[in-house]
This record gives structure tokens, C-alpha cells and sequence, in this order.
């Protein structure tokens, strides 16, 4: 079998769903932007074709795009598939955006299996719930960790269960913001919170 070229890929999926929309990121890399109301659709209808036959998930993973306040002026959470064809060869990247207010995306655990721990990880590190998912659970962060660290305006806790994140003296230059940090240009609080 040979493999088919992004753009034929693209075509394929456009001409089934024409809200879908040929995108590239900002490395040039392409990738098709899906709808979430549409993405368990898309997914089948890759999986399922023959032509197209995508029967495995490689990874599936995201990023917060206050990032890029430039390029994306947005505060989705983009959730990025990257699919492939062991028969044909050929792979292709999907993103589905997730916004804050309503930080959710269907789950394609049950059209991939190894999406199940991908997504757990996704919730866990950027809080986007899988709905359908039989099993969304941290994986990570221990189950009471209040938060998602790789939100971008996640806000450390100084401490968990009283142990501090920095022994005394360590900091990081230009690190996150903490909770009980004072503003910029002012001494930080010492590790307990206490003065």
C-alpha cells in the first residue's frame, strides 16, 4: 500500500466534514483543525475507511494557548492527536480546542484504546475532561493536588501537605508565580508562608 500525502488525506476528511479546516502550526507542520462537536465522527470515519484505514493512535497530548498570546489570542486548551496507518503508512495530526469555560472534548478511548491514558494525562497536567472517558482520573499529580501545573496561569501551591516545594535558600529566576509570593521586586515570603 501507499502512503497518501497530507494534502490527499486532508481532502478525503474535507469532503465528508467541510467544517474542517487545513491548518499548519507555526513550525510549518500541517494539521487539521476539527470542530469537537465533530471530532468521534472524524475519528471513525478514519478509522473506519479504507482508503484511509488511521488504526493507531500514536500520541495524544496538549498545551495551553496562553502560550501564544500573539500568534493564537485565545484561552482554549488545544488537544493535539497525532494518528497513524500501519497498513498504508501514512499519519496525520488533528486539534480539537477546548475552551476554559468549557474545558471539555469527547473522549476517542473506545475508537482508540490508548487513548485512555493519554487523556488521563491531558486532564491531569491541563484539566480538559474527556467526556465518555471510563476512567478520568489523575495520573500524575496525586488525586488532592489542587490544579492543573501545565495551565499557564496555574499558580504553584507553596507547599503540599506542609512540605515545602524549595528547600530554604533555592528559587528559580523568573519562576511561576507561587501562592503567598509577594509582587515583583519585593523579598518572597519565607518557604512556610509565614513572616
Amino acid at each position: 500500500m501507499t502512503a497518501l500525502s497530507h494534502d490527499k488525506l486532508a481532502d478525503a476528511v474535507i469532503a465528508r466534514f467541510p467544517t474542517v479546516a487545513p491548518l499548519r502550526a507555526d513550525n510549518g507542520r500541517p494539521f487539521l483543525g476539527v470542530p469537537k462537536a465533530l471530532l468521534l465522527d472524524v475519528a471513525r470515519f478514519l478509522r473506519d475507511t479504507a482508503a484511509l484505514r488511521f488504526d493507531a493512535l500514536m500520541d495524544l497530548t496538549g498545551y495551553d494557548l496562553l502560550k501564544y498570546p500573539a500568534a493564537q489570542p485565545s484561552d482554549a486548551i488545544a488537544v493535539v492527536l497525532l494518528l497513524f496507518s500501519y497498513q498504508h503508512r501514512h499519519e496525520l495530526t488533528l486539534k480539537v480546542l477546548a475552551e476554559r469555560a468549557d474545558c471539555t472534548v469527547p473522549s476517542v478511548g473506545a475508537i482508540w484504546p490508548a487513548a485512555i491514558y493519554f487523556e488521563r494525562e491531558v486532564f491531569d497536567l491541563l484539566g480538559v475532561h474527556f467526556q465518555g472517558h471510563p476512567s478520568l482520573r489523575r495520573i500524575l499529580c496525586p488525586d488532592d493536588w489542587e490544579g492543573h501545573p501545565l495551565r499557564k496561569d496555574y499558580v504553584y501551591p507553596s507547599a503540599y501537605h506542609g512540605v515545602a516545594h524549595l528547600r530554604e535558600g533555592q528559587f528559580f529566576e523568573a519562576s511561576p508565580p507561587r501562592h503567598g509570593q509577594p509582587v515583583a521586586g519585593q523579598p518572597p515570603l519565607p518557604l512556610g508562608g509565614h513572616k
